[in-house]
């Protein structure tokens, strides 16, 4: 902990320096309409973005990050070097918008990815180290960040080579990329990570709760449990490949797990230090020492001052001077050695056709994608990418919508099983190549409605009123299809002139609607999950006669239910008869006409 606090007295002293270095260095290859905060974050104007092929498996390609640290608890610190930093109560403290987005994004990973366990203070950590927690929590109220937030250019001059995967849309910056938004994710990654995470019907890097839902679902892929270390810290490592990254994000997290509370958007405490400041290494010795380059002239502890000749006692023998080194030849740079994906030239399509499937089942055809070179030979040990896109909730085994597979000896990578989701119609699967910019190969996959190919009723009663009146009993038909109950089946039901015109009839039996005027068409009616339906109740107008109820499904399934309006048949008179034995006849008072004797 000593080394840490040395470690933020330094960042804090260099600030000043640093953040002009930074920001001359990025304003001289900002875009049009692009600025740059004190802490070399570009801000922008929002576009609108779209999402692209991915060739990067980083969620912020290795990108600097914030490196301050929480707060020590220490009751006598460290003199303060340069301008003091505060670092008190506010630490803990996050923006009220921010903090919503990041609990808000627990919640929903806990109900899509229950086996995860992510804790929104782990989104809240990798916010504070990424963006500082959206820059202190300058959002609008729906979330979005007031300006973009966009880190260095990723174009391998101290940090990782990624040229341009998105025009420049997310960043400005159509030669390389750069990491966006407050969990600062490169383009690449936002195109298959990306998240809706406010319902506003598009996913942007640049919103709060899009950003922070994207995040949850990044940390929970691979079916890492978050509450085993082990895959905490795999999840995290995912995020920035950095040891150092994973200690302070590890920090904050505990941190924040001790207790936080919601302060005001936009008055959170901004960062000071960043992993590409420069200055000492921040690894330290046992003593707490730092351990970094040195200042040239600086001897190393126990040795001896460069160019001063050890002194020597008087009489004695003057030294031999130095014998020169020999000279060396230069050491020729290490031959370039070329991967299998250096090779790979363009990907085709292994056999995939047919790509249907009914809502809610699994594909039967899984996708497969061969990686060759310029001459069609297949190359193998080639990771290949697989991402859904489009307005669809079909995702592979596992609910993710990202699958990496490699390649066998024969060059086929084959993705896992495609699950098809509730929304139907057409959606796209795009294969591209992991390290390698290629034309992705894309496979067109629809899925249909639901299906029943057969529908009874449960039970036999007639079904009859009086005009006027209501039907006493409710229809309730089973769908089924090949047998099995057919579940989620949509079900149209139609009041019908007869069993020969499908017409709807204007008179007869009706339904009714939320205000409780009649209407003899009903959509929208689906089975549970046991194929049973049961429809609403049916009532009468004063006319009489025999009706037709017609129920239809996808799939073809039809069924006549007839229902009979009619008078109700009079009581019949008492039979004298029947009377009980033993009764006294009722006198006539009629005059007998019996002649006499």
């Amino acid at each position: 902990m000593a080394a840490h606090f040395d470690r933020r007295l330094r960042k804090a002293a260099v600030t000043t320096t640093v953040a002009a270095v930074v920001v001359a260095a990025l304003s001289a290859s900002q875009a049009p309409d692009v600025t740059a905060d004190a802490h070399g974050r570009q801000t922008t104007a929002d576009k609108v973005p779209t999402p692209d092929a991915s060739s990067q498996e980083s969620a912020t390609g290795n990108s600097p990050y914030y490196t301050d640290l929480p707060p020590l608890n220490s009751p006598s610190p460290a003199p303060t070097i340069g301008t003091p930093v505060s670092r008190g109560p506010a630490e803990a403290g996050i923006p009220a918008t921010v903090l919503d987005a990041y609990k808000k994004a627990e919640s929903e990973l806990r109900r899509a990815k229950p086996g995860c366990n992510l804790p929104w203070q782990l989104l809240a950590a990798i916010g504070k180290v990424e963006s500082g927690q959206a820059r202190g929590g300058k959002v609008d109220a729906q979330g979005n960040t007031l300006g973009k937030i966009i880190g260095p250019q990723l174009d391998g001059n101290g940090f990782a080579l990624i040229k341009d995967t998105d025009n420049g849309v997310h960043d400005g910056n159509s030669r390389y990329d750069n990491a966006v938004g407050p969990m600062q994710f490169i383009p690449s990654t936002w195109a298959w990570a990306g998240r809706d995470g406010n319902a506003d019907g598009k996913d942007d890097p640049n919103n709060i709760y899009d950003a922070a839902l994207s995040a949850g679902h990044y940390l929970c892929r691979n079916g890492w449990d978050l509450s085993v270390q082990a895959d905490l810290n795999r999840a995290i490592l995912s995020y920035n490949n950095s040891q150092d990254y994973l200690h302070t994000v590890l920090s904050w997290l505990e941190h924040y797990r001790k207790g936080t509370h919601e302060i005001p958007d936009g008055t959170g405490t901004l960062p000071v230090g960043r992993s590409d400041d420069p200055g000492p290494s921040p690894s330290t010795g046992g003593s707490g020492a730092t351990i970094g380059p040195k200042a040239p002239g600086t001897p190393a502890p126990g040795s001896t001052r460069p160019n001063t000749p050890p002194e020597t006692a008087p009489g004695s023998p003057s030294p031999k001077p130095p014998t020169p080194p020999k000279p060396t030849k230069p050491t020729p740079p290490p031959p370039t050695t070329e991967t299998p994906t250096d090779t790979v030239h363009h990907l085709e399509n292994a056999g995939t056709t047919g790509l249907t499937a009914i809502a809610g089942d699994t594909f039967a055809q899984k996708i497969s994608a061969r990686a060759e070179t310029k001459a069609g030979q297949s190359v193998g040990k080639v990771r290949i990418r697989f991402t859904v896109l489009g307005d669809t909730d079909a995702a592979f085994t596992g609910g993710e919508k990202v699958a990496a597979v490699t390649t066998n000896a024969s060059g086929v990578a084959v993705a896992p099983a495609l699950v098809a989701g509730e929304k139907t119609g057409a959606f796209t699967v795009r294969a591209t190549v992991i390290g390698r910019t290629v034309a992705g190969l894309d496979y067109r996959a629809t899925v249909t409605e639901r299906v029943a190919d057969a529908l009874a009723r449960t039970g036999d009663t007639a079904l009859t009123c009086t005009p006027g009146g209501e039907f006493a009993d409710q229809v309730e038909v089973k769908a089924t299809h090949k047998g099995a109950a057919a579940d989620k089946v949509a079900v149209t039901a139609t009041l019908v002139k007869s069993v020969l015109d499908p017409t709807e009839s204007d008179q007869g039996p009706y339904f009714k609607d939320a205000d409780g005027k009649p209407v003899r068409t009903l959509t929208g009616l689906k089975t549970d999950a046991k194929g049973l339906l049961k429809l609403p109740k049916l009532y009468a107008d004063d006319t009489t006669g025999t009706f037709m109820l017609r129920l239809t499904t996808a799939g073809g399934a039809t069924l006549n239910v007839q229902l009979k309006v009619a008078e109700a048949a009079p009581e019949p008179s008492p039979d004298p008869s029947t009377e009980a034995p033993g009764t006294t006849p009722t006198p006539s008072t009629e005059p007998s006409t019996a002649p006499e004797a």
